[in-house]
């Protein structure tokens, strides 16, 4: 075990200086660091990948798909290099991206839906019909099944006729009774929502990811399009893992190049340009339309610092 462990030293080390590494939280009693617990099958580099992901900041999941994505590279390439990184389909043991052929995939979307908001009712939608806005979803929360539907029907005949695509967030069935463009769906829905559903009424479906296990995950279901973040701190919502930052989403970005992806949470004006950088079609965002002074003119303001050149 002392040599896996010298390993992961090595790659840990590495990548010390790297935007992949978050901040540790400080080990103590009542919170101990995570128990490497190995497996049979396990070989020397997929434990050292693990170690070292976990000493990067990774959580437990994460860390778990790169250790086997370092076998599988180390094995491929013929070489350990503790510089390297994990960053082709084939270390993730990615199933080649093949839409056309595969019945389970969904309609695609653009691969590049532009500037991304996220919005809490019908009216924002119309008006940011009105701002020239590529891409919108509508978040609304509500208990009343009357006014989700409401909602739904209102903003999907906001964009009628418009050039701005809609997804309707979490309420699926509303949706396909509406007509809507496409879903956003959180992993946490995946087991209680009807994907054939969604897939046989033709909307296109958007996938949350929140690291590498989530985006694996993501794949198996070839969605329309997936999200990646956290980027950034966020208090719209509580998320499952800290904060991804800039060279995690470039790395998954690099990854998934296959598919449509929109990179959220917590991107403002001082931020969008090196996220849209990363090579992701899309980025999403919250507080930089709906908190801004004139919303208008923030989407105007933000479509121009997302051009790359």
């Amino acid at each position: 075990m002392s040599h896996i462990r010298e390993l992961a030293k090595h790659i840990a080390k590495a990548h010390r200086g790297d935007d992949l590494c978050l901040s540790l939280p400080a080990f103590s009693p009542s919170h101990p660091p995570p128990v490497m617990k190995t497996e049979s099958g396990q070989d020397q580099y997929e434990l050292a990948g693990t170690i070292a992901a976990i000493e990067m900041g990774f959580i437990d999941s994460d860390a778990r798909v790169l250790g086997k994505a370092w076998s599988r590279m180390v094995k491929q390439e013929g070489d350990f290099n503790p510089k390297s990184w994990p960053s082709r389909p084939e270390h993730f043991d990615l199933i080649p991206f093949t839409r056309d052929t595969n019945p389970k995939a969904f309609k695609e979307c653009p691969k590049w839906l532009g500037l991304y908001g996220v919005f809490p009712d019908a009216d924002w939608i119309a008006r940011m019909v009105d701002a020239e806005l590529p891409t919108a979803q509508l978040r609304f929360k509500s208990d009343d099944p009357k006014e989700i539907r409401k909602q739904i029907k209102a903003a999907v005949s906001a964009v009628q006729g418009s050039n701005t695509l809609l997804f309707i967030n979490d309420h699926w069935e509303e949706a396909i009774a509406a007509d809507a463009y496409g879903v956003h769906l959180g992993q946490e829905d995946l087991a209680s929502a009807n994907l054939d559903a969604i897939r046989d009424a033709g909307l296109r479906l958007g996938l949350s990811t929140h690291g590498y296990a989530e985006l694996i995950i993501a794949d198996r279901f070839c969605p329309s399009y997936i999200a990646m973040g956290a980027v950034f701190p966020t208090n719209l919502k509580k998320m499952p893992t800290a904060p991804q930052g800039l060279g995690r989403l470039y790395a998954y970005a690099k990854l998934m190049q296959h598919y449509s992806l929109v990179a959220i949470g917590g991107i403002d004006e001082s931020s969008i340009h090196a996220v849209a950088q990363s090579g992701v079609g899309s980025v999403a965002v919250v507080r930089a339309i709906v908190a801004a002074n004139d919303p208008k003119a923030a989407v105007k303001r933000l479509k121009e610092l997302m051009k790359t050149n």
